[in-house]
């Protein structure tokens, strides 16, 4: 395995058609063919399927392609920085379910490393793009949450995809609404009273499942329920229809404003937020910071 061969597949995965590739890499398409079959022999399967429209990825070529573009990376920051002296600038990424707080986590490492020597990159998404995007490489860090629920289904899931779950701090489980929402001033609040009011869920798209939702009591049986694709429309949603979602409670007033609450659910349910990472992978310098910025998030669990 050459690093030009690791090259050639990150190239080969941007088209759909070996001759194209083979342009753009200024080889010709035989030489191009003939050193992706023997990396193919040299792995033992398939990186890419071939069909009369072209190639595309296979699955566990898509999980070679995230080894391959890290090491490129590698050897790229070598380079500039011993052989080259260019200036190449490092990377971060970060995939996470819509927590406020891991975006706030998030700020904070790019303040404190700055943006001339590095690039950064966070995904707010579904939870399957989460565990996708740390599987692949493409994020170094995943943040979401496991409970009682879906702690088998997902810890599996993580098993198989070479993944493992660091817990970092557990939560109760609090209903968020805007202040005008008529529960917003309770202490306390019961399933029952919130029927009366729409629940706001994210949208997991094809891969909508009880185990992926961000939501806990995703099997309840709401009266009402509306399903939004991001943070921004479910806070529309919160102040234009009163609806409310589930949520650990840790309230970031720097992002999402004053004009929302969290309110304590009468249950016994809890959440644990942690991170995904790939197993015996090395942290960065970054993805340790970001953690530890993370952590501090733990005393702002509300009782």
């Amino acid at each position: 395995m050459t690093l030009n061969q690791l090259k050639y597949i990150v190239e080969l995965s941007k088209d759909s058609s070996i001759n194209e590739a083979a342009k753009k890499l200024f080889i010709s398409q035989p030489s191009l063919t003939a050193s992706l079959k023997s990396l193919e022999q040299e792995v033992g399967f398939e990186i890419f399927a071939r069909t009369k429209s072209g190639i595309s990825l296979t699955v566990k070529g898509r999980e070679f392609l995230g080894y391959a573009k890290s090491v490129i990376e590698q050897y790229d920051i070598l380079d500039a920085k011993y052989i080259s002296h260019k200036n190449i600038k490092r990377t971060f990424h970060v995939s996470m379910q819509h927590y406020t707080f891991a975006v706030n986590a998030f700020v904070s490492v790019i303040d404190q490393y700055g943006m001339e020597e590095y690039e950064f990159e966070i995904h707010e998404t579904k939870t399957h793009e989460v565990i996708e995007n740390v599987k692949n490489q493409i994020s170094e860090i995943g943040v979401l949450y496991l409970n009682a629920y879906n702690q088998a289904v997902l810890q599996k899931i993580f098993r198989e995809s070479g993944l493992v779950f660091t817990p970092l701090f557990e939560c109760g489980i609090y209903a968020y609404m805007s202040k005008n929402n008529p529960l917003a001033g309770k202490s306390s609040v019961t399933m029952e009273e919130l029927n009366d009011y729409p629940c706001l869920a994210f949208a997991q798209g094809e891969s909508n499942s009880f185990y992926y939702a961000e939501e806990v009591l995703s099997t309840y049986a709401y009266k009402q329920l509306v399903r939004a694709n991001d943070r921004a429309t479910m806070l529309n949603l919160m102040g234009g229809i009163n609806g409310y979602t589930l949520c650990s409670g840790i309230i970031c007033e720097e992002l999402n404003g004053s004009a929302f609450c969290a309110v304590k659910l009468e249950t016994d349910e809890k959440m644990t937020i942690g991170y995904i990472a790939r197993k015996a992978s090395v942290m960065s310098e970054m993805g340790n910071k970001f953690l530890e910025e993370l952590s501090k998030y733990k005393d702002k669990v509300l009782a």
